[in-house]
């Protein structure tokens, strides 16, 4: 490997990891949402499991989503094992739990006396969702800053569901492990600053997220 892919990689990276990111804020943020406020039977079992992913080894869930997308699997049929798709299914896996763990601890740690208040302005549950996740959004941002830092860290899970091929499912995280391996410290030292880089921006990007004006978005 040389350095003239090293573009290709990092917008590879920010690719695949922006829409795992997005894909774990999607389903994350409103299960976290519903589990905090909501109570139903089965509920400290769903959380149990959730706080037990979030410290599952990235490389156990890698071997389970090469399992379900390998030709024997049950997902085998949609050819997915060793292409970007894949990647962005494992690390949505390994970010999922970190993003609805922290929102539902999050709205939790919201002082009672504001969902009281909400509830008697008459306001629908959508609404007092919405109401306590603006209200709790540093909490919030900090749940997907967790997730967006367990997607960028790993390795495992990519090398198992991605193969890091060159030029179609080599990331940062991979390319750093080869050209290491290869001797070619120099850009091994220029990949990992570029993905602390990344790291760097997709962090101050969330933390506006965390300002607290003193009036409702509109």
């Amino acid at each position: 490997m040389d350095w003239g892919p090293f573009g290709e990689i990092v917008s590879r990276t920010l690719a695949v990891s922006g829409a795992a990111l997005g894909l774990s804020a999607v389903l994350g943020i409103p299960s976290g949402a519903t589990l905090a406020l909501a109570r139903f039977p089965g509920r400290r079992l769903l959380v149990l499991a959730i706080y037990t992913g979030m410290g599952l080894p990235p490389v156990a869930v890698g071997l389970a989503v090469y399992l379900t997308l390998s030709r024997t699997g049950p997902l085998g049929t949609l050819g997915w094992l060793f292409t970007p798709t894949a990647m962005i299914l494992a690390q949505t896996v390994i970010a999922l739990p970190l993003v609805c763990g922290l929102t539902m601890a999050a709205i939790e740690a919201v002082d009672p006396r504001l969902r009281q208040q909400i509830r008697s302005l008459g306001a629908r549950p959508r609404q007092e969702i919405e109401a306590l996740l603006w209200e709790s959004r540093p909490g919030v941002a900090a749940a997907l800053i967790a997730g967006m830092g367990g997607i960028l860290s790993e390795v495992g899970a990519a090398m198992l569901v991605g193969g890091n091929i060159d030029g179609r499912t080599r990331v940062l995280s991979t390319a750093i492990v080869l050209v290491t391996r290869q001797g070619q410290f120099a850009l091994a030292l220029a990949l990992g600053g570029a993905l602390i880089g990344l790291t760097g921006l997709v962090t101050a990007a969330l933390l506006r997220l965390q300002r607290r004006p003193g009036t409702w978005p509109t």
